[in-house]
C-alpha cells in the first residue's frame, strides 16, 4: 500500500487515536485524544492532565513543523495556554534525519506510526514511536521536550465527534457546546433572554430581526426554519449534551407577554 495515495491526513489521525487508545498499546497512564481541539489536530490529555498537541502529515515538512509551534507573540510573551509538550505525526519512514534534528532543537517531538503491517504477516508490538511520556517515569530527555507553559489549554467538556485533521472541520467550540444547550432547551419550550443569560450565551445572532429564532405565541422564542441543526453537525455530542440536561438546565421563567400597540 501506498500512503502518499491511500491514507489522507484524516486517516493517519484515525489510526493514531485507534492506537493511542487501545489499552494494550500504550505502556503506563490512560490518555484521551481530542479531536481539532485547542488549535491542535488533537489534542492528548493524560490521566493526571498532562498534555501533547499533535500535528498530523503525511510526509514531515516545514509547514507542519511551523504549525504545530505557537505564535511569535505567544513565544516570546509566554503568557498564553499551550500544551505541555508538542509533536508532529507522520507515517514511518515519511521523514528524514536532519529534519528530525531540527525539529528536537527547536522541543517538538516527531511521532512515526506504522500505516502497514509487519512484512510476515504480525502485528507491530508498539504501533508508533515514541512511546508516550508516563507520569511515573517522567519525559524521555532524548524523544519529549518540556514546554512549562504558563497555563494548559482549555479542555471541552466533552469529546469532540469530529474528524481530527480533515480539511476545515467541523469543531466543537465552547460556544457551539452552549448552542448545543439552548437547542435541547428549545425541544421542550420556548427560551427567554433569562435562558442565554444562565447560559452565558449572547442572544444577538438568535433574536436579532431575522435572527435564528422566531417569537412564540405565548412570548419567548422558539425554532423556525433559520435555526442551525447543530445535531446533525454533532449527533454524539447533542446526545451526550441531552443526556447531561439535567445538571445544567436552568430553571423556566415566565416568558414576558407580547404588547401591542394600543390605536
Amino acid at each position: 500500500m501506498s500512503t502518499a495515495v491511500a491514507m489522507s491526513e484524516a486517516d493517519l489521525c484515525s489510526a493514531f487515536i485507534k492506537a493511542v487508545t487501545e489499552p494494550r498499546r500504550v505502556i503506563g497512564a490512560k490518555w484521551v485524544a481530542y479531536p481539532e481541539t485547542a488549535g491542535f489536530d488533537i489534542l492528548l490529555v493524560r490521566s493526571d492532565g498532562f498534555q501533547i498537541g499533535v500535528e498530523a502529515k503525511l510526509v514531515l515538512n516545514a509547514r507542519v513543523v511551523a504549525q504545530v509551534l505557537p505564535y511569535r507573540e505567544g513565544w516570546c510573551s509566554g503568557s498564553k495556554a499551550g500544551p505541555d509538550c508538542r509533536a508532529v505525526l507522520v507515517p514511518f519512514g515519511k521523514c528524514n534525519d536532519d529534519l528530525v534534528r531540527i525539529c528536537a532543537a527547536l522541543g517538538v517531538t516527531v511521532i512515526r506510526l506504522h500505516v502497514e503491517p509487519p512484512k510476515d504477516g504480525g502485528t507491530w508490538g508498539n504501533a508508533f514511536s515514541p512511546y508516550l511520556p508516563d507520569e511515573r517515569t517522567g519525559l524521555a530527555a532524548d524523544d519529549w521536550h518540556p514546554w512549562a507553559p504558563p497555563e494548559r489549554c482549555p479542555v471541552p467538556e466533552y469529546v469532540p465527534d469530529v474528524q481530527a485533521g480533515a480539511s476545515a472541520p467541523v469543531k466543537l467550540s465552547e460556544w457551539k457546546v452552549k448552542a448545543i444547550r439552548l437547542s435541547v432547551m428549545l425541544e421542550e419550550r420556548p427560551v427567554t433572554r433569562a435562558d442565554f443569560k444562565a447560559l452565558q450565551l449572547s442572544p444577538t445572532n438568535w433574536l436579532c430581526p431575522h435572527g435564528w429564532l422566531a417569537r412564540g405565541e405565548g412570548g419567548g422564542w422558539v425554532r423556525c426554519d433559520r435555526t442551525p441543526d447543530f445535531e446533525r453537525q454533532h449527533p454524539t455530542n447533542y446526545a451526550q449534551i441531552r443526556a447531561d440536561r439535567a445538571r445544567w438546565m436552568p430553571a423556566a421563567s415566565a416568558p414576558r407577554p407580547v404588547q401591542v400597540a394600543m390605536l
